[in-house]
């Protein structure tokens, strides 16, 4: 295989050249210091940009768009470069697309997009032959002169009559909800307003909906009847830890709400077709024990940590739900993640040694047999699936050098068909790529799995630039997915890896545990560890290797800077908890009490000054800092704006190297996810990619375009 000649020159290089961003166009802005005293159990804090929290303070916003111009001035030598990444990625995107259909009561229901139209279209057709396409939504027209949209409960109702879906207008995750007729696709008058969760009755007259508080903590669960416009307050949660949600089993024979802890699950249930009734609690909650439930024939299936520290699965009759017989027996290398309910099958989702596995267990003969997959590394889930009385199951697979596809296989005889893959233009080949996995090596000994991917003609002889990924928390396990956009980097001769850190839950609950609470610093060393191993093994070199997080991902991007700012070239800080310290203590902040069990509860003293230790914004001191872009969204719900904004202000302040690129932008159009419509998203990958282009000294010089 034969490269293009500039990328075959770019990935020859033998070391990176002279960043490619320009300081001379305009001043970094320097937001006013207001010294605030946010001392706490005798330890003193100073917090100059404390005031950057006041969001309708018009200062603020002027100074954020300041920062947005200043970035852009920076990063102005990588305008052509931009714009180039920007149609190589769209290129790629087969623009006018059908999703894969969902069979549900007669229909086929899908999503699809138009060409130059940022959002798809939410469609259904009769499956039978010569059917015309309905459109049910289309987010283009709802989005009409609004700089957001996106939907986030879709639900047709168990006979098939009404949709239920909600809108979140501004990207604060606070969902309008609408109900329509599909027989006349005429909205249905109703008084329901934001909610956090939304399912459907028996039939279509009852929804039931939970409500957020002013923290955004879900704690009410409602009833609402369409005939009769009556609300009814089913259920309270009271303890700060915890969130509640409504689900439905698929056999539409029973209602669940799950009050849901970091550590700690428990249940109550409601029989579907009892619209007056109310949820009972099916067993007692027990701190640290998580149980989630679904119904089969006359028996709930319970997915519990009792007894199991990665879980097992057991069930009980409907009247005897503490009567468990066991279905799924505990085993300490294998964490049970979850499990789908069909008329003869239970799917369960299942993890060992980092993977994801499908296990199909039958309920006619006991038996259960772990579905095969094609690689070696991949990432595996079940699908949508709306159909009860089925045998054939979809789940979605792709891998970093294989798109993500919909199978659909028949889980008595095995035959799998593929439903639908995703297109990449352009020319792409998989074998033009290569995946590994590897295992790095911490201070403590431990192996750290890295999931790695490379065009398959690099020069392995030497060190080459590398993008190091990782999140390390909350027990997610990091995906093995597919990007096409990705691939610009691979061409240019860019290594891509996820770092597997503990934190994370990919060698199941162990794994999580060693890396929350007073262990959570065992994440930061883990992925310092994993960086340093790679520049022992010659993969990269600090000059040549640059890293990201996001949310969680961003607080651990700066801990690891603090720890090692000489180990890295660049850091793009997405969205980042790195003002770990305020936010904790603010309990009227969105999600901070039901963090205090992930994180700690800073009003306690010790578990204060747990957080104290890494805390980003707290232990940022005089160094050397690499190129920094971090990128907030003024609507986010999750993370607010300011932690971002504070935590690049206070960098600039203590940064020793002038000539370091350490920039903000904040999108005014968004939320925690980023940018909604796809070109704009496409736009902010093309940035970000230029920033790490251009911090490697990979971006062409505007003299030589």
């Amino acid at each position: 295989m034969k490269l293009p000649a500039f990328l075959f020159l770019t990935m020859c290089a033998a070391s990176v050249a002279l960043a490619n961003f320009d300081f001379n166009a305009t001043r970094a802005p320097a937001p006013e210091k207001r010294p605030k005293d946010v001392t706490v159990h005798e330890d003193k804090r100073i917090d100059d940009y404390f005031w950057l929290r006041e969001k309708d303070n018009p200062e603020v916003r002027t100074y954020l768009e300041q920062e947005n111009a200043y970035t852009e001035s920076v990063l102005a030598p990588a305008k052509e470069l931009r714009a180039r990444l920007f149609t190589e990625m769209r290129g790629r995107i087969q623009e006018d697309d059908t999703g894969a259909k969902v069979p549900f009561r007669g229909w086929l229901y899908y999503t699809r997009t138009e060409k130059d139209r940022q959002y798809p279209i939410y469609c259904r057709i009769a499956d039978q032959a010569g059917a015309q396409e309905e459109i049910l939504l289309d987010l283009n027209r709802l989005g009409e002169g609004k700089p957001y949209v996106a939907i986030g409960h879709y639900r047709v109702s168990d006979d098939g009559a009404r949709l239920a879906y909600s809108i979140d207008w501004t990207g604060y995750r606070q969902y309008e909800v609408f109900v329509m007729d599909l027989a006349t696709k005429e909205l249905v008058p109703q008084q329901i307003g934001k909610v956090s969760d939304l399912e459907w009755g028996a039939g279509h007259d009852v929804l039931y909906y939970v409500t957020e508080n002013e923290s955004k903590r879900s704690d009410k669960l409602h009833r609402y009847t369409l005939s009769t416009g009556e609300h009814e307050l089913l259920r309270e949660e009271k303890d700060e830890l915890f969130n509640i949600d409504v689900t439905k089993s698929r056999d539409g024979r029973w209602l669940f709400s799950t009050a849901v802890s970091k550590v700690t699950a428990d249940v109550h249930a409601l029989p579907a077709y009892q619209p007056r009734g109310a949820f009972q609690p099916l067993l007692p909650r027990r701190e640290n024990i998580r149980t989630f439930a679904d119904h089969h024939e006359g028996k709930f299936y319970f997915l519990t940590n009792d007894a199991a520290k990665n879980f097992r699965l057991v069930r009980a009759p409907v009247d005897q739900p503490a009567a468990w017989e066991e279905v799924i027996p505990h085993n300490p290398a294998v964490k049970l993640e979850g499990f789908d309910v069909f008329a003869r099958y239970l799917v369960l989702e299942e993890r060992e040694e980092g993977l994801p596995h499908l296990r199909a267990f039958h309920f006619a003969t006991g038996k259960s047999e772990r579905l095969a997959m094609p690689e070696a590394a991949y990432e595996v889930s079940l699908a949508s699936n709306w159909e009860y009385d089925t045998d054939r199951v979809r789940f979605s697979y792709q891998s970093m050098v294989r798109p993500a596809s919909t199978f659909s296989t028949d889980l008595g005889t095995g035959e799998r068909t593929l439903i639908k893959q995703q297109a990449v233009l352009g020319g792409f080949d998989p074998a033009h790529y290569r995946a590994e996995r590897i295992w790095a090596t911490a201070r403590d000994g431990t192996k750290i799995p890295l999931s790695i991917v490379y065009r398959a003609d690099l020069d392995r002889t030497k060190p080459q630039p590398f993008w190091l990924y990782g999140y390390g928390s909350y027990g997610v396990s990091m995906p093995i997915t597919f990007s096409s956009n990705r691939l610009s980097l691979l061409d240019r001769g860019v290594i891509f890896a996820i770092a597997h850190i503990r934190g994370g839950g990919e060698l199941g609950e162990e794994w999580r545990e060693a890396g929350r609470m007073e262990k959570k610093m065992t994440t930061f060393n883990d992925f310092v560890d994993c960086a340093q191993w790679l520049v022992d093994q010659k993969w990269t070199t600090p000059s040549q290797l640059v890293t990201s997080g996001g949310s969680a991902g961003g607080l651990l991007m700066g801990a690891v800077l603090n720890q090692r700012p000489d180990l890295f070239r660049a850091a793009l800080v997405v969205v980042p908890f790195v003002d770990v310290l305020n936010t904790m203590l603010d309990d009227t902040l969105p999600l901070t009490t039901e963090e205090y069990v992930e994180w700690g509860n800073p009003n306690i003293r010790e578990e204060y000054f747990w957080m104290r230790a890494y805390s980003p914004y707290d232990n940022l001191k005089p160094a050397h800092y690499p190129h920094v872009m971090v990128n907030v969204s003024f609507y986010d719900s999750q993370v607010p704006y300011w932690e971002g904004a504070k935590y690049l202000a206070k960098l600039r302040d203590v940064n020793q190297s002038p000539d370091r690129a350490l920039l903000l932008r904040t999108l005014f159009g968004a939320g925690h996810g980023g940018a909604a419509g796809r070109y704009d998203a496409l736009h902010d990958v093309a940035r970000d990619y230029a920033f790490f282009l251009s911090s490697l000294g990979l971006a062409e010089p505007a003299a030589a375009k």
